[in-house]
């Protein structure tokens, strides 16, 4: 449950930081349906939570550094 709330603060924050500008529109629809999915699967296998939730702080620590260094 803590992974989904840190998974939508960052949805959220990039939301905000990204809706200025448009080209940036269908990467956040992508990272939003990669969620959803990443949600469900986690809630119908929940052995997968723990690999998802590896992967989605890999990104985030990812966009997180990219986003600083713009």
């Amino acid at each position: 449950m803590i992974v989904l709330m840190q998974l939508l603060t960052f949805l959220s924050l990039s939301l905000n930081r990204f809706g200025k500008d448009k080209r940036a529109q269908d990467l956040i629809e992508y990272a939003l349906m990669a969620g959803f999915v990443a949600v469900a699967a986690g809630a119908i296998m929940p052995n997968i939570g723990v690999s998802i939730s590896t992967i989605f702080s890999s990104v985030a620590s990812v966009l997180t550094g990219a986003a600083s260094q713009s």
